[in-house]
């Protein structure tokens, strides 16, 4: 099947051709988490790329727990200005002839110190990992959880007046849906903890949800772990069965991802190995995508559409994938360096798009000879990220992005931006 074919979500929302840019944190929003100029000038350049479908980043439904400070918020009654932001937001998006889907998300525990000293999640288990970048967490009484529900309905209402398509439940990347989910961070043991079933009622429930808000002609997708790849975390197993009860909700479509910030799969750092890539399966290297050997088997079970995105790099693959089911490809790094990458893959002037980490001068020398192995791959994994951001930066602005950066000057201007906008949220 040809990336050009066109393709049509159960709720009938058309998408023009296979393409999607997929959902990445832009970090670009305004004094109270409004959409403003530099998010509509990003999308207009992103949806003139000739994608068939645009997801936005994060779009949270609590400011107090968001994933960034930058991130979009959209909870309570909207007042005019905000809502002039999301429906220029979703004109941008559009402007190209694809379809839009508005991410909607609540950080949980994965919520910075920055943002929030006390973040929430399922259960009181803080995050295994270094640096004190997160809080402790507290777990969410039964009136949160509802409320929580009500947040992810009420957002997914407000987006679709403004004019997007649909939206996306972000279920995936150690969220917090994702985290209800995952017994390694769900320890309860009422409703919402225990059995799959149990731990699976959020995420349910808040689909009902916002399908009652929004109705049955705009998609209701939600991105989902293939696995946390943590021994004991939520399961390919586990996604399976999720994917069988999403079926019965009936979901327009189901992008498979995988991993969370404890175990990053989907940062997706190929090309600075090994990383946290060391045991991936050896077909997936093959096909270059690195969750297409889970989302095949998934396929093959399910009835919604599927997309599946990370790693995808060159058109041969991408209509592989098309030819064993999946229905959509999402591409994401190569956008922040080549918006137009789409356009060009579908007019078959390039059949392939480059891996711009691998173009960065990341290794031992540019943190000095004294670094050790784990601090440096972590740097360099850090450094990749704030390339990407950078660019998507400056597409904000209207500045043509940047192919090559200085990993060490980088980095610093990218963590020097998220303090100053931590402030700034402090202070509004």
């Amino acid at each position: 099947m040809s990336i050009t074919s066109p393709v049509t979500l159960p709720c009938g929302v058309e998408f023009p051709n296979r393409l999607a840019k997929a959902a990445m944190t832009e970090g670009l929003a305004g004094a109270g988490g409004r959409a403003g100029l530099r998010l509509t000038q990003l999308y207009e350049t992103w949806a003139a790329g000739g994608a068939g479908l645009l997801l936005t980043g994060n779009i949270m439904v609590d400011g107090r727990y968001r994933e960034r400070p930058g991130n979009v918020v959209v909870e309570g009654a909207q007042d005019a200005v905000a809502r002039g932001g999301l429906e220029s937001l979703a004109q941008a998006a559009k402007a190209g002839g694809g379809a839009a889907l508005a991410q909607i998300s609540h950080a949980g525990r994965q919520s910075p110190k920055a943002v929030a000293a006390e973040p929430v999640g399922p259960s009181a288990v803080p995050m295994k990992l270094p640096g004190g970048l997160f809080g402790k967490p507290r777990a969410l009484s039964t009136d949160e959880i509802r409320d929580v529900i009500a947040r992810f309905s009420h957002a997914a209402k407000v987006l679709c007046e403004a004019g997007f398509d649909g939206v996306q439940i972000h279920a995936a990347h150690g969220y917090l849906i994702s985290e209800f989910l995952n017994p390694l961070a769900n320890r309860r043991d009422d409703e919402w903890g225990g059995s799959l079933e149990n731990r699976a009622r959020l995420l349910i429930e808040t689909v009902r949800a916002v399908r009652e808000a929004i109705g049955p002609d705009k998609a209701v997708s939600v991105k989902l772990n293939s696995s946390d790849f943590q021994k004991g975390g939520f399961s390919f197993a586990d996604c399976l069965e999720v994917v069988g009860m999403l079926d019965r909700e009936g979901v327009d479509l189901l992008e498979i991802s995988g991993g969370n910030y404890e175990q990053p799969r989907m940062m997706g750092l190929e090309g600075l190995e090994p990383v946290f890539e060391e045991d991936v399966r050896a077909s997936t290297r093959a096909r270059e995508a690195y969750f297409m050997a889970y989302a095949a088997e998934v396929v093959r079970e399910a009835k919604t559409p599927v997309m599946v995105t990370g790693g995808f790099r060159t058109k041969a693959a991408m209509e592989a994938a098309l030819e064993e089911g999946v229905a959509a490809i999402g591409i994401a790094r190569p956008l922040c360096v080549e918006p137009d990458a789409p356009a060009k893959l579908l007019a078959g002037a390039q059949d392939g798009l480059p891996s711009w980490e691998k173009r960065l001068r990341l290794g031992p020398g540019w943190l000095g000879p004294h670094s050790t192995s784990d601090v440096m791959k972590a740097a360099n994994g850090f450094a990749a990220m704030a390339f990407f951001y950078r660019n998507i930066i400056r597409l904000g602005d209207g500045r043509p992005t940047r192919r090559s950066m200085n990993p060490w000057g980088v980095l610093i201007a990218h963590q020097m931006r998220e303090r100053a906008e931590a402030k700034r949220v402090a202070r509004s």
